[in-house]
């Protein structure tokens, strides 16, 4: 196993020691430990793809693994933040579903050899759902106008990032047959 796909696999493992320490109450800084657990995973998301890229170690484990990777990491973090009250759920829901859309419209897209790449959209929509989750486990009463402004960005970005891969790659729903 490459480095990248180890990298992967740290996020993974990662994961539920995030959503303890964000959800079970373990030390007085429960909320900061689990904020830099979150950070290291996603930065070990950054890392992995541009390790793969730049050695040429793009492999079809790394293909498949880092978006599960990722999805699993930003849906465990959304759905903890619902639990303790800090989005709501419908927000979370959109969220959710745009990822699976994206997941289904890239499994049709491959099944036709067609590659989806990831968009503009998606990397700004990536990055502001990061910024507004560690904002969330922050909970830093003075920034609430800003948690929420990122919040509502986020959310918008989501709409928009899904609306951009339907609306170019709307010749993969096409019937081939």
């Amino acid at each position: 196993m490459n480095l990248p796909n180890k990298l992967t696999m740290f996020r993974v493992i990662l994961i539920p020691f995030f959503v303890a320490f964000l959800l079970v109450d373990i030390t007085p800084y429960d909320k900061w430990i689990a904020l830099a657990i979150f950070i290291i995973a996603s930065l070990t998301d950054l890392l992995d793809g541009k390790i793969a890229r730049k050695y040429g170690l793009v492999t079809n484990f790394g293909k498949f693994m880092d978006p599960l990777a990722d999805k699993l990491l930003v849906c465990s973090a959304l759905i903890c933040l619902v639990a303790l009250g800090r989005i709501p759920a419908w927000i979370v829901i959109v969220i959710i579903a745009r990822e699976f859309i994206i997941s289904g419209f890239r499994l049709i897209a491959s099944d036709n050899g067609v590659v989806i790449a990831a968009s503009y959209w998606g990397k700004f929509k990536t990055t502001f759902q990061m910024v507004m989750i560690c904002l969330m486990i922050a909970d830093i009463a003075a920034l609430s106008l800003l948690t929420d402004v990122v919040m509502w960005a986020a959310l918008v970005l989501t709409v928009v990032s899904l609306a951009d891969y339907l609306v170019k790659n709307r010749d993969v729903m096409k019937d081939t047959k």
